[in-house]
């Protein structure tokens, strides 16, 4: 655990903390082995006594999150698929400025129903989860997209054009949803960038799809579950990564030509 790293870098002995403390041993012990969650009041203490404080807030928002920072996927699903749609309006609703990368399929936000459809079946296939819901998770999921036409939510997103080509459903599905893209694009509070394939990367590699919620919060999509970003040092760095892939993405007729082209290869 980070405190116990600190202490150690500080030249403390975890007895010579609890006396400058004023808690007994044990207690230091118990949290350096999580055994004892440590409230906001502790880890401020214990950075100062080892002249830490500046990784106090970082260590207070990794405390504060850590129930909730990683869940399994199947965890997530077992509920039903409708369930997992629902949980993250409250979020969708409240955030102002979206920034959404994405390397697997197409932005949720951006999804036609029968886009949708095909992702969710693809879903339940590999991860074994009931599919009786799908199609009351869809319409969740379509229900969300109104946020697009609020007025006062801006949204950014950042697509690899290899998703673009990727076949989900069938071709009718990936021309209809590609032209949706094209429609969305008009929208004055959406930018749509596409990462075109061969194009010179920098520091701008491919990386896990990823969203930024105004600049407290990244949710991010791994293979077996959804990892949840609060700590700023770490959220400072998907700003950053957010950043150098759009520096190498195109816009407007550029992407519009190269979302074009990938609706002719589906014929």
């Amino acid at each position: 655990m980070r405190l116990r790293e600190i202490r150690k870098d500080s030249g403390m002995t975890a007895r010579a903390l609890a006396a400058a403390a004023g808690w007994h041993e044990s207690k230091t012990s118990r949290i350096e082995n999580g055994k004892t969650a440590p409230s906001d009041s502790d880890i401020r203490l214990w950075t100062r006594i080892c002249h830490a404080e500046e990784q106090t807030v970082d260590l207070i928002a990794t405390a504060r999150g850590i129930a909730s920072m990683y869940v399994e996927w199947r965890r997530l699903e077992r509920a039903g698929l409708r369930r997992v749609q629902e949980s993250v309006l409250p979020l969708f609703t409240r955030t102002r400025r979206f920034r959404v990368y994405q390397s697997w399929v197409v932005p949720g936000l951006l999804q036609t129903a029968d886009y949708t459809r095909a992702v969710l079946n693809t879903v339940t296939s590999l991860r074994d989860v009931p599919d009786d819901d799908v199609e009351e998770a869809v319409a969740v999921r379509m229900s969300r997209r109104r946020v697009l036409h609020t007025g006062h939510q801006r949204f950014a997103f950042l697509i690899e054009e290899w998703v673009l080509r990727t076949l989900i459903g069938d071709s009718r599905i990936m021309a209809g949803q590609l032209g949706h893209l094209i429609t969305v694009a008009s929208l004055p509070s959406v930018s749509i960038g596409v990462i075109p394939m061969g194009v010179a990367r920098g520091n701008a590699w491919p990386t896990e799809s990823f969203t930024a919620f105004d600049d407290g919060q990244v949710a991010v999509e791994l293979v077996s579950a959804s990892l949840t970003v609060t700590q700023p040092s770490e959220l400072a760095a998907y700003t950053r990564t957010f950043t150098e892939l759009s520096r190498i993405a195109v816009y407007g007729p550029s992407a519009h030509a190269l979302i074009t082209k990938a609706i002719n290869s589906f014929g």
